[in-house]
């Protein structure tokens, strides 16, 4: 009788653990990227790029902003994984290069947020 639910049992975990999981695959735009510490005026920018996520793991940044008379161009390529409701991107060399914690997880936006390791917070959000 123990064998028997042994495997409807691991469909069952596998099963939920995939429904919390984001879907990611495609291209979303970057309507929020926001960097706050605490005691200090945060920045805050808006529309600046996109974000593609392919199936295979890989994906394709596009962005571009100004900030404090510095231009930001980021359009490496990046590797991701995720599990749960953490989101890893690698990419020498970019900002977004960190593991991310899904905050919201709807079918068309997406808000995410992370630390540097000390005590700025960065806050992305991204929409279809």
């Amino acid at each position: 009788m123990k064998n028997t639910w042994k495997l409807p049992g691991a469909f069952l975990i596998i099963s939920l653990l995939s429904a919390c999981s984001p879907k990611l695959a495609g291209t979303w735009s970057i309507q929020k990227y926001e960097t706050s510490t605490p005691g200090q005026e945060g920045v805050s920018l808006k529309n600046i790029g996109t974000i593609t996520f392919a199936k295979s793991g890989n994906g394709e940044k596009n962005i571009s902003y100004s900030i404090f008379g510095s231009v930001v161009e980021d359009n490496l390529p990046f590797t991701w994984t995720a599990s749960g409701n953490l989101i890893t991107i690698n990419s020498e060399g970019s900002e977004l290069s960190k593991t991310w914690i899904v905050v919201e997880n709807k079918k068309k936006v997406q808000r995410w947020k992370s630390t540097d390791g000390a005590n700025q917070v960065q806050i992305l959000e991204i929409a279809r």
